[in-house]
């Protein structure tokens, strides 16, 4: 099945020819119908299965072809977790704008908040932006968006995450029209979060799962390092450097460690750079632009700021600490092997690793195997899994002879406590006490 057959307008279907898609993704095939008719999505679907077309093809199929519901509003508002994702949205939308009159805005944190509210008076079509950022512009009455027509929510398990829910609560409320129609996108449905959420901004949705099988990534060579410690970790990473690869994304657990390990690299005559969430906008645009251009060799990232990366040039992947949550394993390695190249995932085990490779290992229903480097090899060997202890039942004849044994024992111990008291009552309470002579002057 081709594009062709959602019978989109001409111009978006020239756009996707241009941009060389022939066939719609799993997710694109189930969602792109379903949101051309205005219902409510709830989606569960992965980086990197095509879901940005998934819902910005319907949505500008909406505004080329049906009446707005207002000539000032904003017709379509897109909230992703953080900058780079948002940004990445947007750089699709005018892919996929030629011929068309359509306009959009990125409004997202780290960026002039003034100039901002310039560009949102004239009149987007389309604002793509930041929980954040879209509700802080919506305290200073910059915005309004009672006639907002879709409201999509990419990635809304990660803005929970991150600590947006007032933010969105707040968007939700202030886009009030009856027939506004929402789609929310997350790696996870079934989540607590998730479905109160979804409560609260969908209608009546259709519920869309793709991916649900895991993907095993079978053009990514995964393999398992043990690691004694982190000063081993370091010199482990180091040596990885040291072997040939195109181009390195490393991630870590912490902000700090981005920017130490990075450090450290550079210090060893390797190219590297360090992406976090701390870091200015300026600093960050300049990182990802240097890595696209293959300028930097080696990026350190933690999981948020790697979001909205696409980059087709990353022959490794390297986990220095494992994610707490193994479908970002699945998030991680997926950054190589793309395009139907060979990829190389490698991460680095330790004691501190050994609870999230048994959740990898659960999700992924494997297991693992480890490798050595030379000269590297760790003393950790893993965590064995505690062995139950079987207590078996006792016998009758035991416990009649634990009941003679207690009934012995409060024997002995009413004879003590008697003797006891009748020394404490008679003959120790008629011992004279004993006084300081007084002092004569």
């Amino acid at each position: 099945m081709s594009f062709l057959h959602f019978g989109l307008d001409k111009r978006l279907t020239s756009s996707i020819e241009h941009l060389g898609f022939e066939q719609p993704t799993p997710i694109q095939l189930q969602a792109i119908p379903v949101a051309m008719t205005g219902k409510d999505i709830l989606a569960s679907s992965q980086t990197g299965s095509g879901k940005t077309l998934a819902f910005l093809l319907p949505i500008m199929q909406r505004l080329l072809r049906q009446k707005a519901f207002s000539k000032r509003d904003p017709r379509a508002l897109i909230l992703a977790p953080t900058r780079e994702l948002a940004f990445q949205v947007y750089q699709d939308f005018k892919k996929l704008t030629g011929g068309t009159n359509l306009k959009a805005s990125l409004v997202v944190g780290g960026e002039s908040f003034n100039d901002q509210a310039k560009v949102l008076k004239k009149e987007p079509d389309i604002i793509i932006g930041t929980p954040g950022r879209m509700a802080d512009h919506l305290e200073h009455r910059h915005i309004a968006l009672h006639a907002l027509e879709v409201l999509v929510l990419d990635e809304a398990d990660r803005m929970l995450d991150m600590g947006f829910a007032t933010a969105l609560r707040h968007i939700n409320n202030a886009a009030d029209h009856r027939k506004r129609q929402t789609m929310l996108f997350s790696a996870t449905i079934d989540d607590k979060a998730i479905k109160s959420l979804s409560v609260e901004v969908l209608q009546d949705a259709k519920r869309i799962e793709v991916g649900r099988s895991i993907d095993k990534h079978s053009a990514i060579t995964q393999t398992m390092y043990l690691s004694d410690h982190l000063d081993h970790k370091q010199d482990q990473l180091k040596a990885l450097c040291q072997q040939p690869f195109e181009q390195m994304l490393i991630f870590t657990a912490t902000k700090a460690d981005t920017e130490r390990l990075a450090t450290l690299l550079s210090e060893s005559g390797i190219n590297a750079a360090a992406l976090h969430g701390d870091l200015p906008q300026s600093q960050r645009n300049s990182a990802m632009d240097d890595f696209k251009r293959t300028v930097t060799k080696v990026l350190v990232a933690t999981d948020i700021a790697a979001r909205g990366l696409d980059i087709k040039h990353v022959s490794h992947v390297v986990n220095f600490d494992l994610p707490k949550h193994p479908e970002d394993y699945i998030h991680r390695i997926g950054r190589t092997g793309r395009a139907g190249s060979q990829g190389n995932a490698v991460s680095l085990v330790s004691s501190k690793d050994w609870a999230s490779l048994e959740r990898i290992q659960l999700l992924l229903k494997t297991t693992f195997t480890f490798g050595a480097l030379e000269g590297l090899k760790a003393k950790f060997k893993g965590i064995k899994p505690k062995r139950p202890v079987n207590v078996k039942p006792k016998t009758h004849k035991q416990k009649d002879i634990k009941k003679k044994f207690k009934s012995k024992a409060n024997a002995k111990s009413k004879a003590k406590t008697l003797d006891k008291s009748f020394v404490e009552r008679v003959e120790v309470g008629h011992i004279p006490m004993k006084r300081k002579p007084k002092t004569v002057d």
